[in-house]
């Protein structure tokens, strides 16, 4: 992770956390993985590189680094939350595309005419019902294409 990828660096000492060895490790699983992973994943890949690290180490330090804004959490609808590092601070906007059945969740960036539209519905239904986002997600449940 040269370059860019120390970007959370600051971030993480910002919110008073440290940088051990084992939160290092979750980072680089998280952070060579094009998908999201469940914490179970993201421990069953960490102990193949640094076999000292527990379950729960992987659960804290996951819910520490979504409370940084370093990863996101995604609700899959199965009861089993997925984890993705994100890449800079300020990602792309994006929505999901979560199949039901296998678990897949795909990510796709929203064009401006839908993002404005996106961002236009959302700031109506605020405004209309007196409610404060705190993490907006757009997702999309169904069937990929290998399961439908």
């Amino acid at each position: 992770m040269r370059g860019h990828g120390r970007w959370f660096h600051g971030r993480i000492r910002g919110c008073g956390y440290r940088l051990t060895l084992p939160r290092m490790k979750i980072i680089e699983v998280l952070n060579s993985s094009n998908g999201h992973l469940s914490a179970e994943d993201v421990f069953v890949k960490v102990h193949r590189i640094y076999p000292a690290v527990g379950l729960t180490t992987v659960y804290r330090t996951l819910e520490m680094l979504v409370a940084s804004g370093i990863v996101v959490k995604i609700d899959a609808g199965d009861g089993k939350a997925r984890y993705k590092f994100k890449k800079t601070l300020e990602e792309e906007p994006h929505f999901h595309l979560i199949c039901k059945k296998c678990g897949n969740i795909i990510d796709v960036k929203a064009d401006k005419e839908l993002e404005k539209n996106i961002h236009r519905a959302k700031e109506e239904y605020i405004k209309r019902y007196r409610f404060k986002v705190d993490n907006p997600q757009l997702r999309f449940y169904g069937y990929c294409e290998s399961c439908k």
